[in-house]
């Protein structure tokens, strides 16, 4: 290759992986994947500069100065890029597709020091025996509670499945027609129900079910009867159901059990008037239900978990159901849900409680933010999201700013990146799903963005 030929200006293949921002994807993809691209890539200019390409003034030291965000891109699209911490500023707190509920950020300080050694999950201390894994996170819920003991699974379909396969495999379960539903990722109460190896009975109308049409459906083959919280779904209008405690009845003077899945996770009353109506693990357990569930990623404000409250005979028995083997959380889920349920227990502050700021806070927060940014504060409705209280808006004020989906696009794709929503022309940006720690943090990142809309 004479020396003239411009493909010895091409940088070596060591040297390029030496460089920060290669360093990085060494610790997300590896070596050998990167130097792969790497050289691929490196293999592609040669044969440009070999065509008589990247001759202009800059355009060879532009091409490899590209290199390794081409390589990353590449990664990314094959191996999927790693998890990114997102500033929500949507409106939605509970949002499914955020990772539903965020953590305390006290609970999630606590973490790194409970999973990056050993921890007594499973070790009595004391005696230096083998311990139960569950106990803390049991005897927490029954305190929150009322009820006799707790259980807890991977998510709340697990749970739903453990009882029915403990005490209804094989056997009829009684659901009303109105109450089966299929909520996100395609959960749908029939094929849980035909999982855990039990036969549905269908009662009652979709909008209508009275107490007569379970009554009408016992037979010596019913195992329980299944009361569903219908989170997203709603009917209104001409509608009447069972209560829980009619319920709770009918099953008691016919020996059988009644489970409500409650679904969200509220273990007692809230004070906010959009969670007026959801029922709580409290209320549904005083009023004579046998078996509550729900999940402990939504009003709980916790990790991903199915929480299981009732009787301490029929929640033992469901730990020593084989299934709970197969699915009982790891530590990483123990060690959240111990934080935030002893949180619940000491009354401090949690997510959910954002959504109600203080008045004169948050409008002082908002005044901030808006001189700084340039912004309007105009009328915008919030919403908790998760299934729960889904047409119950929460009336507040937010931030709006000229730019629309542009801007919008622009906050996603930044660094960190966040989400508002466009409406009308206008980025819209709710404070109150967003920790007021992270406000710098979303300033600095809607500055960006606009500047990068003004270049463009």
């Amino acid at each position: 290759m004479p020396a003239s030929d411009p493909r010895r200006r091409l940088p070596a293949l060591e040297r390029l992986l030496v460089l920060p921002e290669v360093v990085r994807l060494l610790s997300l993809y590896g070596r050998e994947r990167v130097a792969i691209q790497l050289r691929d890539a490196l293999a592609g200019l040669r044969e440009r500069l070999a065509g008589g390409e990247l001759a202009g003034p800059g355009e060879l030291e532009a091409a490899v100065a590209a290199l390794p965000g081409a390589a990353a891109t590449a990664l990314a699209a094959e191996l999927g890029a790693p998890l990114r911490r997102v500033l929500n500023a949507s409106g939605v707190l509970l949002h499914t597709n955020l990772g539903r509920a965020p953590l305390p950020r006290s609970v999630a300080a606590a973490l790194p020091g409970l999973l990056d050694a050993g921890c007594d999950l499973e070790l009595d201390l004391a005696s230096g025996r083998r311990g139960d894994r569950n106990a803390r996170a049991g005897a927490l819920l029954a305190a929150l509670t009322g009820a006799e003991a707790g259980l807890v699974v991977n998510n709340n379909a697990a749970a739903l499945v453990l009882v029915l396969a403990t005490f209804a495999a094989g056997r009829e379960v009684i659901v009303s027609r109105g109450e089966l539903v299929e909520i996100g990722g395609s959960f749908r109460i029939p094929e849980i129900l035909a999982a855990a190896g039990t036969r549905l009975v269908e009662v009652g109308t979709t909008n209508r079910t009275r107490l007569a049409d379970y009554e009408r459906a016992l037979t010596s083959e019913t195992a329980l009867l299944l009361k569903v919280h219908t989170s997203n779904y709603r009917i209104t209008g001409f509608v009447e159901e069972a209560g829980a405690a009619a319920l709770a009845g009918l099953a008691r003077s016919r020996g059988l059990l009644l489970l409500v899945d409650e679904g969200s996770g509220l273990l007692r009353p809230h004070r906010a008037p959009q969670l007026a109506d959801h029922p709580s693990f409290t209320a549904l357990l005083a009023a004579g239900a046998d078996l509550v569930c729900g999940s402990g990623d939504k009003l709980l404000g916790g990790p991903q978990a199915g929480l299981l409250c009732g009787r301490a005979e029929l929640v033992a028995r469901c730990h020593r159901h084989p299934l709970y083997r197969a699915l009982r959380p790891d530590r990483t889920v123990f060690a959240a849900l111990d934080g935030v349920l002893r949180a619940h227990l000491a009354g401090d502050g949690l997510p959910l409680d954002r959504l109600w700021p203080e008045p004169a806070a948050h409008r002082r927060r908002l005044e901030r933010l808006a001189a700084r940014l340039g912004a309007a504060i105009v009328p915008g409705d919030a919403y908790v999201g998760g299934g729960a209280a889904p047409e119950r808006p929460i009336p507040g004020e937010i931030l709006a700013l000229p730019g629309g989906e542009r801007l919008a696009a622009r906050l996603r794709t930044g660094e960190p990146p966040a989400v508002g929503y466009a409406r009308e022309g206008r980025c819209l940006l709710d404070l109150r799903t967003l920790d007021p720690a992270d406000d710098e943090l979303l300033a600095a990142a809607v500055e960006r963005a606009r500047a990068g809309l003004d270049e463009g």
